[in-house]
């Protein structure tokens, strides 16, 4: 076992990677009291836009409105805004809207890659080296997505290897950055050390960080056995949000509240004031008329609950 993180940083994926699958639409003033709301309980990095077809993702249409909206507060407190890109088209758009920093993403399965954006792996990657050169270019941070990488939703298992081996065509390439995500949430503890063993053998632990889903209520068990691993960087959605619309029956990110929670529990710092993130969960539940995921949320808003009853 590494030696703890004594600070873990918390990449907020709630307004791109959470809102993005939602069926009914989310307004671009929403999305960025959203963002605010984050960044005053101390968030500091925020995926705010995902700049792709508004005909396979039309919920994120109007990144570049959300963007303008959020990016004095997030130039005023330090924040890091960032968006995903698929191409050069959506490059363009990122740096219109003055992001920080841009994300690329491929996948640890082939079919996985074939369904998503119908190309092999090794295709996908070759399509972003121009993406990424450009972004540097352009003094932009790109950080990597391997998504898949404790199962995939049509091929079941896939090897710890097969994730290394992405990880380190991202990294060799530029990616400042390696997101290890969990798409389906079947990960359990002993087997994200194992791929994360793997991919420690070809990218440093300090460029990698986790992505878990909470299909299987593993997603926090699973922080947990990585922050073991020596990584200090992890995804999380405020309120549990999101999911996966290539990836049947995937449930949403883990809770940014649960652990924020976790690393509270730890003497780990995040920087991050638990009772106002709790109430911008509280603020997009309420938008998207739905109960929060988190169940630190829960406990809170119950703990809430009995003391005003007290008072009464």
């Amino acid at each position: 076992m590494n030696e703890l993180p004594t600070r873990v940083c918390i990449v907020e994926v709630g307004p791109r990677d959470g809102l993005q699958n939602e069926p009914s639409h989310v307004s671009a003033d929403v999305k960025a009291e959203l963002i605010e709301r984050l960044i005053d309980a101390g968030v500091r990095y925020v995926e705010a836009a995902s700049f792709v077809s508004p005909k396979w993702v039309p919920q994120m249409a109007d990144g570049a409105q959300v963007l303008e909206r959020v990016v004095n507060k997030a130039r005023a407190t330090g924040t890091t805004l960032a968006a995903l890109v698929p191409n050069m088209k959506g490059l363009e758009a990122a740096l219109a809207s003055h992001v920080a920093e841009v994300a690329v993403f491929a996948a640890a399965s082939e079919s996985f890659s074939q369904k998503n954006i119908n190309c092999s792996i090794d295709d996908s990657i070759a399509r972003f080296e121009p993406v990424i050169d450009a972004a540097r270019e352009a003094n932009l941070r790109v950080r990597g997505y391997v998504s898949c990488v404790l199962g995939c939703p049509f091929e079941g298992d896939i090897a710890p290897q097969a994730v290394a081996r992405v990880a380190k065509k991202l990294f060799d390439m530029g990616c400042y950055e390696i997101s290890l995500g969990d798409t389906i949430g079947a990960g359990t503890p002993s087997k994200t050390q194992a791929m994360l063993d793997a991919c420690i053998e070809h990218v440093p632990a300090e460029a990698l960080a986790g992505h878990f889903h909470d299909t299987w209520g593993m997603a926090a068990a699973n922080v947990h056995a990585a922050l073991q691993r020596g990584i200090a960087v992890f995804d999380s959605s405020v309120s549990g949000i999101g999911g996966c619309p290539y990836s049947p029956g995937a449930t949403g990110n883990v809770a940014t509240e649960d652990i924020v929670y976790l690393c509270d529990g730890m003497g780990i710092e995040t920087g991050i004031d638990l009772s106002k993130l709790a109430d911008a969960g509280a603020f997009i539940s309420a938008a998207l008329k739905r109960e929060t995921s988190s169940r630190v949320a829960r406990a809170l808003n119950a703990k809430r609950r009995r003391q005003e009853q007290q008072c009464i």
